[in-house]
């Protein structure tokens, strides 16, 4: 593959001719925007955020004190699964709304020469949101708050990776886009590490200080507001904020398609987004059944990420840092599946590297169940499982590019996250209801395991031969 920092010709979609070489600064810009959002996905959805709204600083005050030291205690356990319950509802309500806007979001961005205007305007909210979690005290009445802003937060991230995906064909050619699909998710688990390291310095490793944590020597107890945790997650917003930048300034808008209605209400969206499903079926059903399959799995990664960092606090006792460093480890193993996955994609093909990823992922799922409360046990078990992550997201991404002709990048993405999120309730629900079916969080991951399995099966009925959509 060329690279060269220098203009590349496109296509009247702002799309890359097979032939141009690849503009170097077009490449790292948009990759940054996945080394960014790092900050929202692991510190805030993953490892941080979540995790301190599922610690005891949101259980009340007596329950804790009656508990002592036994994390076993049935009035905790069952108080902090009441917790993990009200975080799983919340982003249940946020993925039927997703579903119920995408097809807004979709239309928006297909042709309207608006796709970076619609990316900004959403990056700009999501830092918006996350900085406001500062204000999420340690307290049960904050849980709500906190859970809202988590599930606004998710809300806004996804609509934000419509017209982030929908680039993907602006910075690549057909034959590099599993190479260049998985730069950006790998850029995205380095800088979850970077941004992790940081923090875990800064604000969460306890350096012998009782009730504080980090250099800076904030408080981490809830009688002290807990601050190491809120003021690192403001950082993670600004984080966010300065490495949307370069994208805004490097990758050019795409221009404006003759014919395309900029003022489509609610009502001509699902008209149109219906017409796309029936299109679809008529000519090619197996990109229809690729976006039912990468639908649910995704679905089932999505809650792989939020619910992980909960298990490994509520059931195998990880401390806030222990969280940490198991996410910055966790990043690597990742962001090598991720960057491994480019090159195999475009040799082995795009089905090949997600139906491998996804059994790996259930069988590390159902493994979860048989290792006691054993710290190592998860150690192993969450490794292994982050090797297949990264090349799952990136190859379900780099197959819907190859197989979206230019010019239909908005609506064909937009539908890819309509579909996604139509179902984005189904591991939150799951994990909601074994949770509290036995309650014991643990057994959350059955239902996680159930979603990633279905995905899978349904995977196998995608031909090997991708064809593109007509």
């Amino acid at each position: 593959m060329t690279v060269t920092p220098d203009a590349a010709p496109q296509d009247a979609a702002g799309t890359l001719a097979d032939t141009a070489p690849i503009p170097r600064r077009r490449i790292v810009s948009w990759a940054l925007w996945d080394w960014g959002s790092a900050a929202f996905n692991a510190v805030v959805t993953t490892f941080v955020f979540s995790t301190y709204l599922a610690s005891s600083s949101f259980v009340a005050p007596a329950i804790v004190a009656a508990a002592g030291d036994d994390t076993t205690n049935p009035a905790l356990v069952a108080a902090k699964s009441h917790n993990a319950t009200v975080i799983s509802t919340a982003l249940t309500i946020a993925g039927i709304l997703v579903a119920l806007l995408a097809p807004i979001l979709g239309q928006r961005s297909d042709g309207s020469g608006r796709r970076k205007r619609w990316l900004g305007i959403t990056s700009g909210i999501l830092v918006l949101v996350m900085a406001a979690m500062v204000f999420v005290a340690p307290a049960p009445p904050y849980l709500v708050l906190g859970a809202t802003l988590l599930a606004v937060g998710n809300l806004v991230f996804e609509f934000a990776s419509v017209n982030y995906n929908a680039m993907l064909v602006q910075v690549s050619t057909p034959k590099t886009v599993g190479r260049v699909s998985s730069w950006g998710w790998g850029a995205g688990y380095l800088g979850g590490i970077v941004l992790l390291l940081i923090l875990l310095v800064l604000f969460l490793q306890s350096f012998g200080v009782a009730g504080q944590t980090g250099l800076l020597g904030l408080s981490s107890t809830p009688a002290g507001g807990v601050w190491s945790v809120r003021i690192a997650i403001l950082v993670a917003a600004v984080w966010f904020g300065v490495f949307a930048i370069p994208l805004m300034l490097s990758v050019p808008e795409i221009p404006r398609h003759d014919g395309v209605r900029e003022h489509v209400g609610v009502i001509g969206s699902y008209r149109r987004l219906f017409r796309t499903i029936a299109g679809l079926w008529r000519t090619n059903r197996q990109v229809l059944t690729f976006l039912i399959a990468s639908a649910v799995f995704r679905d089932g990664i999505a809650a792989v990420f939020t619910f992980g960092a909960i298990i490994a606090a509520q059931v195998f006792g990880f401390t806030s840092a222990e969280v940490i460093y198991f996410a910055v480890v966790a990043n690597v193993a990742a962001g090598a599946g991720a960057f491994a996955a480019g090159s195999l994609d475009d040799r082995l093909g795009a089905r090949t590297i997600i139906l491998v990823s996804l059994g790996g992922l259930v069988v590390s799922a159902v493994a979860i169940l048989f290792v006691g409360h054993a710290q190592l046990g998860f150690w192993i078990i969450g490794l292994f499982l982050s090797l297949f992550v990264g090349p799952a997201q990136s190859a379900s991404r780099s197959f819907l590019a190859r197989v979206t002709p230019a010019g239909r990048e908005g609506e064909v993405f937009g539908l890819y996250a309509t579909t996604g999120r139509a179902v984005s309730f189904l591991a939150p629900l799951l994990f909601t209801v074994f949770v509290s079916a036995t309650g014991d969080t643990r057994y959350g991951a059955i239902g996680i395991a159930i979603v990633l399995l279905a995905g899978l099966l349904i995977m196998l009925r995608v031909r090997g031969t991708q064809t593109t959509i007509s």
